[in-house]
């Protein structure tokens, strides 16, 4: 059996002089474009690429936002072989995903044996997480044997789906039948966390790990997100659907759109939308498709496109797109594992000193004997002497 070969690459951090390489063997969307979507479905923080972190945000910054976009670059003798990108999927960090793994295909090492590098180095040095997801396109054999040979293994089946120009207009014409859509807000993020929990399977929320706070945007992720959807020509926009009865949110909705250029004003606008619907309100699919339809064609009537995902188990979700023909584009599996840290047990430094040690010498050996001189004074009998 031969040995599991030595690696001789060097793992570190992305730096400003590699992007101009990376340009050169990854494509586009992994460096200019914004990560649309969460896994999650329904959470709407977005996560600025790294061509935007080392390019146009100053260094105070970037050291802000280190904790949230973390890349790694693999190197062997001064070249790189391939990089890999990760952040964090919940505020309290204990469950991350990879964004993106890039191996180069001239690896003097091997594609799978540098992504494997890759993979296990953000696995170890990334202590505060304990379960990694990553969601990858099902067509990508040689990727999901990677993930597979790393411990990572398949939870559910993604499609992608197309809405395209005709059938947006015909939804649009239908006057959507929601009384109680609400804005959201930070005030409510209850509502939403509980909406997430109810449209999840147990084995997929006990993954994902939200709370209450993954819910809530941070001034400094509104910054980010609002710098980024400037430069990217986006715009957002976002409701849920209370239900006073229950007073629980039953629907919910992120709409980002695309907006035309300058340069190209006529090109395709594909706008991108997050659907969360509780699973005893199905009603609600034709009624906020409805919605989104008639905010996209407010913009822009002709030549545009939505596009959405359904998980497998959302079978009423994907029985109404088929209704409304809406086209599949693709199929990506959602893929998790679990790490387990050692925790080195850390020593006082008194206890290097070893004074138990030394204390003891000053302890007496045994216990000590009462002497004969006793502490209390005889009583002596009084006589009457004969005169």
């Amino acid at each position: 059996m031969q040995p599991f070969p030595v690696l001789g690459n060097t793992i570190r951090p992305l730096q400003h002089r590699d992007l101009e390489f990376i340009q050169r063997f990854a494509s586009p969307n992994d460096l200019e474009q914004i990560a649309v979507s969460d896994l999650s479905g329904c959470r709407s923080r977005q996560k600025v690429s790294l061509h935007q972190l080392a390019s146009w945000l100053p260094a105070p910054v970037q050291t802000l936002l280190k904790p949230y976009v973390r890349a790694y670059v693999s190197e062997c003798n001064g070249l790189i072989q391939g990089f890999i990108r990760v952040s964090p999927f919940n505020n309290n960090s204990s469950t991350w995903q990879i964004d993106r793994v890039v191996v180069l295909p001239e690896a003097q090492n091997g594609q799978h044996n540098v992504g494997t590098q890759l993979i296990r180095y953000c696995l170890e040095s990334c202590l505060e997480a304990r379960t990694w997801v990553l969601q990858v396109d099902i067509n990508q054999k040689d990727t999901i044997a990677l993930y597979r040979q790393n411990g990572f293994q398949p939870l559910a089946q993604f499609t992608d789906w197309e809405i395209g120009t005709e059938s947006l207009a015909e939804l649009a014409q239908h006057c959507p039948d929601l009384p109680n859509l609400m804005p959201v807000s930070n005030a409510d993020a209850s509502l939403l966390y509980q909406l997430d929990t109810a449209a999840m399977p147990p084995h997929i929320r006990q993954v994902y790990d939200l709370n209450v706070d993954d819910f809530r945007a941070k001034t400094l992720d509104k910054l980010v997100n609002h710098g980024s959807l400037l430069i990217n020509h986006l715009q957002d926009v976002s409701g849920y659907v209370y239900e006073p009865q229950r007073k629980a949110a039953i629907g919910y909705f992120y709409l980002l759109l695309q907006r035309p250029t300058a340069n190209q004003p006529e090109e395709k606008l594909t706008h991108h939308c997050q659907l969360t619907v509780h699973p005893a309100y199905t009603w609600l699919y034709p009624e906020l498709t409805s919605q989104i339809a008639r905010i996209v064609t407010k913009q822009s009537s002709e030549n545009v496109s939505l596009q959405l995902s359904s998980a497998d188990y959302q079978p009423e979700r994907e029985d109404y797109l088929e209704e409304i023909h809406a086209q599949r584009q693709g199929h990506s599996l959602l893929m998790a594992r679990s790490v387990w840290h050692k925790i080195r047990e850390t020593k006082t430094v008194l206890d290097g000193l070893q004074l138990s040690r030394m204390l003891s010498g000053l302890q007496p050996t045994q216990k000590p004997i009462p002497g004969r001189i006793e502490t209390l004074p005889q009583q002596h009998q009084h006589t009457d002497e004969p005169l």
